[in-house]
Parts: C-alpha cells; sequence; structure tokens
C-alpha cells in the first residue's frame, strides 16, 4: 500500500510500555516520532532524547494544543484513559488508546460517543489483534477445517512485585490482574466466539482489595465453553488453545506477541506455523491506524469500537461476578 502521509505520532505518558511502543514505531518510515509528554518536563525530555523524539511536553494540554501532531498514543494507567482520551479527541486529534480501554463500560461508551460524534479517529491499541500469528489461529479456526469451536483455553500469570503504591496492586489505578492481563484470555475467547451467554468467576485479593488472580468460565449459547486464568501472583505458560471437533490450534508462550501456531488434528498430524518478528510486535497496530488515517476512516474495520464496547461491558459483568470494585469509578 502507498503511503500518502507522514504521520505526526505524539505519545501521552512516557512509562515502560511507551517506551516499547516508540520503539517499534521507529520501524515505520511513514511515522515520524515527533513528540512526547509527562506530568514532569524533565520525564518527557529524557524519554524524548533515549527515543528520538522531536519535542517534550510538561503538560498534556501544551502537547495536544500543538498542531503538527497527528496522532495520540495514549500510553498512562487504565484509570486516566478516560480523562486523557477525552482530552486528544477535543483537540482534534486521532488517537490509539492502550488497553484496558477504560475501568468501566460507562467510561468507553462516553469516549466512543465523542469519537464518533467528533468524527475523529479512535482506537483500542490491543496489538494481539494484528499479529500475523494471532490473525493466522484465526484464520484457521474459523475456516472449519478443523471442525466446530468447542472449548478455548487461556491464561496469562506472572509473579508481580507487590508494591502497593505501584499501579498493578493499587485499586485507585484500576490494579488487579484482570484489566492488566486478564484482557488477554478475555480477548482470545471473544475473538472466535463473541460475547458470553453467562459468566461464572472466582477470584482472590491481596491486602490492598486489588483482585491478584482469578479464574472465568465463558458458556455459550452452542455449548462452547472458554476457561480463562489471570494472575499476579503465580507464573503460567501463557498461552492460548482453540479446541475443535477434530483437531486444535495452539498459540506458543507469550501467545499475544508474535510466535508460533501450532495445528495438530486427529490422527496425529501435526504442523507448526513460524512467525518471527522485527521489533517486538507493537509496529502492526501503528502501521493499521496510519492505513486507517490514510483512507480517511474514524474506526478500524479490525478492532472497531463495537468490540472494544463489548469487551469492557464482559469485563464489567466478570467484575460484578467477581466482587471487583473501584471505588467511586463504578
Amino acid at each position: 500500500m502507498i503511503m500518502s502521509k507522514r504521520y505526526n505520532w505524539a505519545v501521552l505518558g512516557c512509562g515502560r510500555i511507551a517506551r516499547k511502543f516508540s520503539s517499534d514505531l521507529k520501524l515505520l518510515s511513514n511515522a515520524r516520532l515527533y513528540a512526547s509528554a509527562a506530568r514532569e518536563l524533565k520525564r518527557a525530555e529524557e524519554f524524548a532524547a533515549d527515543l528520538g523524539f522531536e519535542k517534550a511536553y510538561g503538560s498534556y494540554e501544551e502537547m495536544v494544543a500543538d498542531p503538527a501532531v497527528d496522532v495520540v498514543y495514549v500510553a498512562t494507567p487504565h484509570s486516566h484513559h478516560h480523562d486523557h482520551v477525552l482530552l486528544c479527541l477535543n483537540a482534534g486529534k486521532a488517537v490509539l488508546n492502550e488497553k484496558a480501554f477504560a475501568l468501566t463500560f460507562a467510561e468507553a461508551r462516553e469516549m466512543v460517543l465523542v469519537a464518533r460524534e467528533k468524527q475523529i479517529f479512535l482506537m483500542e491499541a490491543f496489538w494481539t489483534r494484528f499479529q500475523p500469528s494471532f490473525q493466522k489461529a484465526l484464520e484457521i479456526v474459523r475456516s472449519g477445517d478443523l471442525g466446530a469451536l468447542k472449548v478455548i483455553r487461556s491464561d496469562f500469570a506472572f509473579n508481580a512485585p507487590k508494591d502497593p503504591e505501584k499501579r498493578l496492586y493499587n485499586v485507585s489505578l484500576g490494579g488487579g490482574s484482570l484489566l492488566d492481563i486478564g484482557v488477554y484470555p478475555v480477548f482470545a475467547a471473544l475473538s472466535a466466539l463473541g460475547v458470553p451467554e453467562s459468566i461464572r468467576a472466582l477470584a482472590t485479593f491481596a491486602p490492598t482489595g486489588a483482585e491478584e488472580s482469578i479464574a472465568m468460565v465463558f458458556r455459550y449459547p452452542g455449548g462452547e465453553l472458554a476457561s480463562l486464568f489471570s494472575s499476579l501472583a503465580t507464573y503460567s505458560f501463557v498461552t492460548t488453545e482453540y479446541n475443535c471437533e477434530r483437531g486444535s490450534v495452539r498459540l506458543a508462550r507469550r501467545w499475544m506477541a508474535p510466535t508460533t501456531v501450532t495445528v495438530w488434528r486427529e490422527g496425529g498430524d501435526e504442523k507448526t506455523f513460524d512467525f518471527p518478528a522485527e521489533g517486538m510486535g507493537y509496529q502492526y497496530e501503528a502501521a493499521h491506524v496510519m492505513e486507517c488515517l490514510d483512507a480517511g476512516k474514524t474506526e478500524s474495520d479490525l478492532m472497531p469500537l463495537s468490540f472494544t464496547l463489548a469487551m469492557m461491558e464482559t469485563l464489567d459483568r466478570i467484575r460484578r461476578e467477581a466482587g471487583i470494585l473501584f471505588p467511586g469509578r463504578e
């Protein structure tokens, strides 16, 4: 595809995920690392110097007021996404918003309504959707070659430092495994089977009140099941399996990033597809955003806002079932 423009990217929030995304942004010839912004100018300047951004701002408001900014990647904690996305949209900036998209469905709905009313591009930065390996797995499952999909198994767990002030265990910042890493197994289920008919969920909680581990089971009208798990207290293999009538599709360890896809068929036939990647894999979603902007789109066809809203509504259902609360944000 011939790109019609080189886009000036700005990064709102200068944390770890912003650093990874920005590193991969350098792989795209039509992406210009233009501006970074943090609450402290020194941090934004250090980030800009390290990654190669041309400008640094000590306030988000200053950055979105810059007329040269074309698209903003929002990389702050998800407890702040609602306010920061609205700030960008009200300034007329296209937005790629990191997951979890918001804390609640109500917040997400308002963000989507504003984007649609203003006809400004908005997309959730669910990088897994754009990985060639994940697309291959969905292609195989949807082809029907292995028969009907019956059971999904997906997990994501690691043992995180139990610091009550940091985001993962801080309820005021939307802490807990569900919105940080549990979104991946939920995404794996919704991508293949859609919104479940019923949900069962059990969670354990840290002394801070943040949910630490959660097990989820989805049931669908056709009898399909999804068994999902996330945790900040233990490690797992971090894999996803799509189990069908005549075989299975497995995305290998760290399945949300570029990985291998193994297909096993009844009778013992097994084949593995390898998907090596340049960089860490964040460039695919950024490239897609620019393709959408080139085409004049305000929503992505691959990651539409309707899917994001369905995700957020499902996450709300899980939280209610498991007793996960964000005081003052319900």
